[in-house]
């Protein structure tokens, strides 16, 4: 299974990248938009742990640019904000599967992952 983590903070990011590969996926980590576009260019991901507020450039318009080249990749928004937690981020992003809060257990979110990324 190939992760795509997207978080711009580099120690929460590589916790989840250690327990994901702990687990047998394969993780790329990234910090920004720019280096999520050019990973997903690349590298079909099965699934992306993407942080809903980057320092650097947008998460939505990573999510709409992996929804475009790569479709069949789920999103797994994570946030330490309010911002979408009346849900509305799955109409803005046709290929949300999941919202949690960025102090969610390593162990809980690779099992998230391990859920939508079955049978992909």
């Amino acid at each position: 299974m190939k992760v795509l983590i997207v978080e711009s903070n580099p120690d929460l990011g590589r916790v989840w990248q250690r327990h994901l590969e702990r687990q047998g996926a394969e993780v790329t980590l990234v910090e920004s938009q720019e280096a999520a576009i050019l990973a997903l260019y690349g590298t079909p991901f099965d699934i992306i742990i993407l942080d809903l507020v980057l320092d650097s450039g947008s998460a939505l318009a990573v999510a709409d640019f992996a929804s475009y080249r790569r479709p069949d990749a789920r999103v797994i928004f994570v946030t330490n904000t309010t911002f979408f937690s009346d849900g509305s981020i799955f109409a803005h992003s046709p290929n949300a599967c999941a919202y949690v809060q960025s102090g969610t257990p390593p162990e809980d979110l690779a099992a998230m992952v391990e859920h939508y990324a079955a049978g992909r």
